[in-house]
């Protein structure tokens, strides 16, 4: 008999224990997924640790999670922050005791992690913790800041000819005491050395190398919050390590690769720019901030408004739609208003012969969701536009749009001689969730996309967090702003995400000159 096929002998080991009794009972058994976010950057998510963090009870996170991959949960999921910051430390032991006690609570838990959880992340002790009582748990591994941060930085940790190798170590010491390397063989492993969590030794990692023979010339790249919009890297030499002005968090990589320069990720035209997005309460991920982010500004979320079911229950809507046959035209001009109205509609083929008109791409795109195609869009994002565009007629066009919305669309084609049925679709209120009036407070810019989103930023914040500058996506939402006594520092040319985005940068270039 070989090796492999030996009966077990003597007593069975305490992880094949918990696994035999977990085999029993599978389908009751609570289940902790030890889960690695990546290193900040959401779309370094792996696919498995996204469709966990979207349908999890609860999320159990660290300090180095970005925020909008926690806007990923669901909104009933419930989310505890064990993150152990300088302000606010936290044991082991008291983390581990709330995962557990989350464990007891629900069936389905994530202990999201920043990089991966085996890779510093303490997840190993967390593991033998739920194993200690008989919970079942998963690993989905994580992109590791090791590797993410200096590719982002255009660093590769390995480069033909000038490193074979890579090491990684942590430069955080138990107890805050000092590091315990052999600095001596560090010095003559050759490759690249990669600290993470080493920005208060970084004085003791310059020492301990060059004074173990390793060259003071030798390059170092410091970078701060890697692979995000609000990257920052610091090139300095080993011998001034020491002395370097470094933030955290920091990987800092110590090596010759450092002499390559493939830079891709920096600079972006909005880096360094804090801007506050107003949103809608409870919606996930903006186009806005996915926009902004990717032109590298730091993102701040304030939910301003939440749209709310209209005041009649719908009851408008639920007639106009039963005989949608007498309706020449549907018009939108918002997409809360497509999503609110398509909804109610129990068969789209009641649509049959009825032309759809929007006002901006994003409406267009929302139709154009339900595999419906529009027949009008005016050339500008405003009211006005496709008032002055509309052809003239005599029929009956229906109108879903907010309880309370300006008046000119109605009007306007009433006086091109249609009759015009307005519905209400939604109510936009003010927003009542969480919010960080912290973080608003250091922003550079606030930017608005309508008027409700103006007054509502107002009645939720007031004035005295609003940013210096202030941007508009056009003339009717810098009206409401200008009624509320807001100076607008600048407005889109094009009335639409887009020319918001690019007078955003315009206005931020002119600044940095």
């Amino acid at each position: 008999m070989s090796e492999i096929q030996k009966p077990r002998e003597g007593p069975i080991p305490p992880s094949l224990v918990w696994v035999e009794k977990l085999a029993s009972n599978a389908e009751d058994q609570t289940t902790v997924y030890l889960v690695g976010a990546g290193p900040g950057d959401p779309d370094l998510l792996t696919l498995r640790a996204a469709e966990l963090i979207r349908t999890a009870d609860a999320v159990v996170y660290d300090y180095l999670v970005e925020e909008s991959i926690l806007r990923m949960c669901r909104g009933d999921a419930e989310l505890i922050d064990v993150g152990k910051r300088p302000s606010r430390p936290m044991s082991q032991d008291r983390v581990t005791e709330v995962l557990l006690g989350a464990a007891k609570r629900h069936k389905s838990v994530v202990r999201l992690k920043g990089g991966d959880p085996f890779v510093f992340g303490r997840g190993g002790e967390e593991a033998l913790a739920l194993i200690g009582e008989g919970i079942r748990f998963e690993v989905v591994p994580g992109v590791t800041s090791a590797i993410a941060v200096p590719t982002y930085a255009g660093i590769p940790v390995t480069h033909r000819g000038i490193a074979s190798s890579f090491t990684v170590l942590t430069g955080h010491s138990k107890d805050a005491g000092p590091l315990s390397f052999d600095w001596q063989s560090l010095a003559n492993l050759g490759g690249t050395l990669i600290f993470l969590m080493g920005v208060a030794h970084r004085k003791e990692i310059s020492a301990g190398l060059i004074d173990a023979g390793m060259d003071p010339k030798t390059p170092v790249s410091a970078i701060t919050w890697g692979t995000r919009a609000d990257q920052v890297k610091v090139s300095v030499t080993l011998g001034d390590l020491g002395e370097a002005v470094v933030a955290s968090p920091a990987v800092i990589v110590i090596g010759w690769v450092n002499s390559l320069d493939l830079s891709w990720f920096e600079p972006r035209p909005l880096a360094g720019l804090r801007v506050v997005v107003t949103r809608v309460e409870g919606s996930s991920q903006s186009e806005a901030e996915r926009r902004y982010s990717q032109l590298g500004a730091s993102v701040i979320r304030a939910a301003s408004i939440e749209i709310a079911p209209p005041s009649d229950h719908g009851e408008a809507m639920d007639a106009a739609i039963k005989c949608l046959e007498e309706y020449e035209w549907l018009v939108f001009t918002s997409q809360n208003a497509v999503s609110r109205f398509f909804q109610r509609i129990p068969d789209l083929r009641r649509l049959a012969g009825v032309k759809i008109a929007t006002v901006g791409p994003a409406t267009e795109s929302e139709v154009r969701a339900y595999a419906i195609g529009v027949d009008f869009i005016p050339s500008r994002s405003i009211g006005e536009s496709l008032v002055n565009e509309f052809p003239q007629g005599t029929g009956k066009i229906l109108f879903p749009r907010a309880k309370v919305a300006r008046d000119i669309v109605t009007t306007g084609l009433a006086d091109k001689g249609w009759k015009v049925d307005m519905v209400e679709a939604y109510q936009t209120v003010s927003a009542t969730g969480v919010f960080d009036l912290e973080q608003i407070k250091t922003a550079h810019l606030v930017t608005f996309t309508s008027g409700s989103a103006v007054k509502g930023f107002i009645d939720r914040f007031g004035r005295d967090v609003l940013p210096k500058a202030v941007g508009s996506i056009g003339p009717i939402t810098s009206d409401a702003a200008r009624s509320l006594g807001i100076e607008v520092t600048f407005e889109a040319k094009r009335f639409d995400l887009a020319g918001l985005c690019d007078a955003t940068i315009d206005w931020w270039g002119s600044i940095q000159k």
